[in-house]
């Protein structure tokens, strides 16, 4: 494989699951740690995506001033948060998690609609402020770099304080027999936490995500209520999520 067309696969490993460590790159792609290591800095020093230790992030996953050039899949995004929207009725109490897609739906949210959301990111909240009609509550706590949002003991506690209505939840894998999957231990309890206080559950995802899996599983899709992607719920690559007992929008 060549050097550009190896770097256009790990650039899209970055964009769609928003984090992607060394090793699994170096399995994933059959070439040595220390040619991924070369890769992800050369792609860094380009600005295409932000290298840490051991991997690297989606510049789009951590957007603070906002631009639909640096969104991966914006359009997409854009479809996603439109139907996610069309969920929201006046009164609710929302949880919503970070990421773009989630990002995008504080930046369209109407600004009559009187909603009040919960999160634990600080770039949705920040987003959210911006709408005169939604109330923002944070819950904050050690912020995760890796994720963009707070995790740890107190954000579980806390969240096992409230009932909300809807939880608008980003996906980093999702696949009709794994699951609900992700690649940060943190993020999967904060996730299950905001789950089990929720009434429903509303799974957003680009398709791009669909039938991929991650390392550790967040949940089974009987545990869903709601999968939004940009598709036509009647698209044939949605077959296997019509199956089961889930809503597809």
């Amino acid at each position: 494989m060549l050097k550009k067309e190896r770097q256009a696969l790990i650039l899209r490993e970055v964009n769609i699951h928003n984090k992607v460590v060394l090793t699994d790159l170096s399995i994933k792609l059959d070439v040595s740690e220390d040619t991924v290591r070369r890769d992800l800095q050369e792609l860094a020093d380009a600005g295409k995506i932000i290298k840490v230790r051991g991997g690297a992030l989606s510049k789009s996953y951590h957007v603070y001033s906002y631009k639909e050039n640096e969104i991966y899949a914006y359009q997409e995004k854009t479809i996603i948060a439109r139907k996610a929207i069309s969920l929201l009725r006046e009164g609710m109490l929302v949880l919503i998690s970070g990421g773009s897609t989630n990002l995008e739906i504080a930046r369209i949210l109407p600004q009559d609609l009187k909603v009040t959301f919960v999160t634990m990111s600080l770039s949705t909240a920040m987003q959210l402020l911006e709408h005169q009609g939604s109330e923002t509550i944070f819950i904050g706590g050690h912020l995760s770099k890796a994720a963009g949002i707070a995790v740890g003991g107190e954000v579980v506690r806390t969240l096992k304080d409230i009932r909300p209505d809807l939880c608008l939840m980003g996906v980093n894998g999702i696949d009709a027999i794994d699951g609900m999957t992700e690649s940060d231990w943190e993020v999967v309890t904060i996730k299950k936490a905001m789950m089990e206080s929720s009434k429903k559950v509303v799974a957003l995802s680009i398709a791009e995500k669909l039938d991929s899996s991650q390392k550790i599983r967040v949940c089974g899709l009987d545990d869903l209520d709601v999968l939004i992607t940009e598709l036509d719920p009647e698209h044939q690559r949605l077959a296997p999520y019509r199956n089961l007992d889930l809503e597809i929008m």
